[in-house]
């Protein structure tokens, strides 16, 4: 039996003192800050009361960090999943502001010549298609109840947007997915929405008491 609903959680604060872009890197884990809101995102999800089947989790550090209190608070085995990782990026490992900030340096403008695609990283819609695909199979492998999958910011928006019916080109600092949010979907039936469509029907910020002390370098 399919899922029911499908919960796109965003990791927490990660620990980041130089203030790159970390992207894919090895070695950027949760913060403290970043576990409290990690908790927070399980704690939303109890109070819910709805049945969580399924737990599927991005590779990275921060992401399978992340997935740990929703895995212990519904008795889950988190599956990590390559299509929901962190897009590659060609800023990564630099910094994007201050005075040595990457934007600053010419070398690196050429990166700069398409935004719509964008031309310094994975193309929005490679990032859309993997997204979709890892969700589809998710579903359809699940035992009834709800689907978690802890994801990142980027990939997360791809699916608002994709679902949504909106253009994947976009201001990156206009994006609607803070640090351990939870963006919700469901399958609509045939014959309401289209055939079998993804609709999202929520979004919640569980960690929003905790952002004005967070640090979140996100992505371009």
């Amino acid at each position: 039996m399919p899922a029911e609903q499908i919960h796109l959680v965003r990791h927490g604060e990660v620990f980041n003192p130089q203030g790159v872009l970390y992207g894919r890197l090895e070695g950027y884990g949760l913060s403290d800050l970043g576990r409290r809101m990690a908790q927070a995102a399980a704690d939303d999800l109890i109070a819910r009361d709805r049945r969580v089947s399924a737990l599927v989790s991005s590779p990275l550090q921060r992401t399978r960090q992340s997935a740990e209190p929703i895995a212990a608070a519904f008795g889950l085995e988190p599956v990590l999943e390559e299509r929901i990782i962190e897009p590659e990026n060609r800023f990564e490992g630099k910094r994007m502001t201050g005075p040595d900030g990457a934007l600053r340096s010419i070398r690196n403008w050429g990166l700069l010549v398409n935004p719509w695609e964008p031309s310094w990283g994975e193309p929005f819609r490679s990032i859309a298609a993997r997204m979709v695909a890892a969700i589809e199979d998710a579903w359809q492998a699940a035992d009834g109840g709800d689907l978690v999958l802890v994801s990142h910011q980027l990939p997360i928006w791809m699916v608002h947007r994709q679902v949504a019916r909106k253009s994947l080109a976009h201001d990156p600092r206009r994006r609607r997915c803070a640090l351990s949010s939870i963006t919700t979907f469901e399958r609509r039936p045939v014959g309401e929405f289209g055939a079998g469509r993804l609709v999202e029907v929520g979004y919640r910020d569980p960690a929003a008491g905790l952002a004005a002390h967070a640090t979140d370098v996100g992505a371009v």
